[in-house]
């Protein structure tokens, strides 16, 4: 059967950055194929880009087993699930004043580069379905992950009547639907964390531990490893830096180290999609390499960097896996 994608791909992407792309689409697809799990991280605004028209099929197709994201990401496929129409492209963002800009907020449009999140239908839609949710769990006490009260949000249907796109195009949806693990380190640093602490401080949710957080991702980080991980390792795509890579990537040296454990498999697979350049001190430059002096990587880890822009990269990578 033809593969339109694969063979242009095969055809074109033979060197430098191309090549690397190459190199670890086709080590990602050996690496499930082998029957081993595979976690993504996801920095940047990534769901803003709609990257969710490929991950989704990711998801469902089991070619991902497990999400680390930033708290933007996890809030923002569903801020675009429920508002994508009202959503304003700004295709000529690098020639705003910053008159224009201040007109775009007095409209209540939140720029991300070329494109603007409404607030009122995409924040405020979702911050009156999902509080409803923190206060139930506050009053029962019964503590949830970020990504817990999202799926609770999309299995009971409150959403349903506002979808603005297919379902199947939206990542957290398709997690959902496998009940995929998903760790959010620093869910404080997104729009919803940022209105959970609004509504404790004005005593509309009791309890600050409502929405768990922080170290207990990393305790549920380490079951799973454990659970999922301890025969062959587990697969590590990284879209971007910062703490939704970071973080995870750090269990398997804690459970080696620090718990004494012996016998951890390091992460089998290793590929971050980058636009950081290698620099002095930036974790999101760090070549693979140094992650082997960190215990996280082996010698022998297929390990790859895509220097280029992810939103570009990333759903060729999955139209490779998924055979397109």
């Amino acid at each position: 059967m033809p593969t339109p994608i694969r063979d242009f791909m095969t055809r074109h992407y033979r060197h430098f950055n191309a090549a690397a792309m190459m190199d670890a689409a086709r080590a990602y697809a050996d690496h499930v194929e082998a029957g081993k799990p595979m976690l993504v991280t996801l920095a940047g605004a990534m769901s803003t880009a709609e990257l969710g028209c490929s991950l989704a099929e990711m998801i469902r197709q089991g070619k991902v087993d497990g999400i680390c994201c930033t708290g933007a990401n996890l809030e923002e496929d569903l801020f675009n699930l429920v508002a994508h129409d009202h959503y304003v492209r700004i295709p000529n963002y690098r020639e705003l004043s910053a008159g224009d800009e201040t007109a775009l907020l007095d409209r209540h449009l939140n720029r991300v580069t070329d494109t603007c999140i409404p607030e009122e239908e995409a924040i405020r839609r979702i911050e009156k379905a999902i509080l409803a949710e923190w206060q139930k769990a506050d009053r029962d006490r019964t503590p949830r992950f970020p990504h817990e009260f999202m799926y609770r949000l999309i299995e009971s249907g409150v959403l349903a009547e506002h979808h603005q796109i297919d379902p199947k195009d939206s990542w957290l949806v398709a997690a959902c639907e496998r009940k995929l693990p998903i760790f959010v380190p620093g869910w404080e640093d997104s729009t919803l964390g940022n209105i959970f602490a609004s509504h404790v401080i004005e005593g509309r949710i009791s309890n600050v531990h409502t929405v768990r957080t922080g170290i207990e991702h990393m305790m549920a980080l380490e079951r799973w490893y454990t659970e999922v991980g301890l025969e062959h390792g587990i697969g590590f795509f990284q879209i971007g830096g910062g703490i939704a890579g970071d973080f995870p990537i750090c269990v398997v040296p804690m459970m080696e180290q620090d718990l004494g454990r012996e016998h951890v498999p390091k992460w089998s697979y290793f590929c971050q999609i980058s636009d950081s350049t290698t620099s002095y001190g930036s974790y999101s430059g760090a070549v693979p390499n140094e992650k082997i002096t960190w215990g996280k990587l082996e010698e022998s880890t297929p390990r790859f960097v895509i220097e280029s822009d992810a939103t570009i990269v990333a759903p060729l990578v999955f139209a490779w896996v998924l055979g397109w």
